[in-house]
């Protein structure tokens, strides 16, 4: 078969690789329908996850159908299209059983793409499929289904929930790619007063609009923390979700903060951050790191099924399959191109 395998930092080709296999008897194997890229891919392609080997099979995000199980697989058979989620979980080890599937200690957690080969191929291996799969509701699209791979549950997780969104709330958002929008359109369903969008692209601010922020930032820090201020009467926002993973956007949200808020971090960060306590001390700030632990994607399909959330609208690019070189040239140059979401099938 045919996949995206990385050969090593800014290089990758669409080559020809070994079929994969059954190698526990809790795997399945999964003809790849839909696939997409993440900006954590871009990050692995640009050096900043090391623990990813050359020769691994980019991607982390697909819908698919199961075409073989191991003898262990109990709820899930060939012919059936799942949802392939970003995390893998054993379903046995102390995290897993307490919902934290992202700190799976059983040999889960983010392992597509990162230590295993991964979806951006023809075929892949799904590992603790029973746990690491979701069955597709009847009808439910494809594009649908794979934003919740990803980016609606972690934008949910890491940013609203970890971030203690309430109603009435002020949030702000740093950044406006695809997690970042997830952020948003999640965020709204817990009714804050107000979203606040800081990006410095138009084309993301005008997506943010579109996906439920009632405000848009632009420019440099100054000016982004003097709008913030401005709108919530010089306190700052209550919850601050950082979506962009370099240090000047951490750094921004500790400015937009309020005092006794919540800076809830989502990005993926490959260089070090300052933390400025000389300032931070004495604000009862709470800052929260954290992977997405996919807890929430019942949830969210259920949402999807009921017609209250309509993720396929991130997709605005599509490709065949085995044109993913081409899309990871449009998805890189998103602020040339327009890219949130680019999907790839067969």
């Amino acid at each position: 078969m045919r996949a995206l395998v990385y050969h090593g930092p800014k290089t990758k080709g669409w080559d020809e690789v070994p079929d994969p296999g059954i190698v526990q008897d809790t795997d399945a194997v999964v003809r790849i329908d839909a696939t997409t890229i993440c900006g954590t891919d871009l990050h692995i392609l640009g050096g900043d996850v090391p623990e990813t080997e050359p020769g691994c099979v980019l991607g982390h995000e697909a819908v698919g159908t199961v075409t073989a199980v191991g003898g262990g697989v109990k709820n899930r058979r060939p012919g059936d299209r799942v949802l392939v989620s970003c995390i893998s979980a054993c379903g046995r080890c102390g995290y897993c059983r307490a919902g934290r599937y992202g700190q799976c200690r059983g040999g889960g957690g983010w392992i597509l793409g990162h230590l295993i080969d991964g979806t951006q191929a023809e075929y892949t291996r799904v590992p603790f499929v029973d746990h690491s799969t979701h069955l597709v509701p009847a009808g439910a699209a494809d594009e649908a289904v794979l934003m919740l791979a990803d980016i609606l549950p972690t934008g949910y997780e890491v940013g609203v929930l970890n971030g203690v969104v309430r109603p009435g709330d002020t949030v702000a958002v740093v950044g406006a790619g695809p997690i970042g929008l997830a952020a948003i359109l999640t965020a709204t369903l817990l009714s804050p007063s107000q979203v606040i969008a800081v990006e410095p692209v138009s084309s993301r601010r005008e997506a943010a609009q579109r996906f439920g922020a009632d405000v848009t930032v632009g420019g440099r820090a100054d000016a982004a923390v003097s709008s913030v201020l401005e709108a919530t009467e010089g306190l700052g926002a209550e919850v601050v979700i950082e979506a962009v993973g370099v240090p000047e956007t951490f750094e921004l949200c500790t400015r937009l903060v309020r005092p006794g808020g919540h800076v809830a971090n989502v990005g993926v960060h490959g260089r070090p951050a300052d933390l400025h306590l000389e300032d931070l001390w004495i604000k009862d700030v709470t800052i929260t790191t954290g992977l997405v632990d996919t807890y929430s994607t019942p949830t969210l399909l259920r949402l999807i099924a009921a017609g209250r959330l309509t993720p396929e609208e991130f997709v605005t690019h599509r490709f065949a399959l085995e044109e993913v070189v081409a899309a990871y040239d449009a998805f890189e140059r998103s602020a040339e191109t327009g890219a949130l979401k680019v999907v790839m099938t067969r």
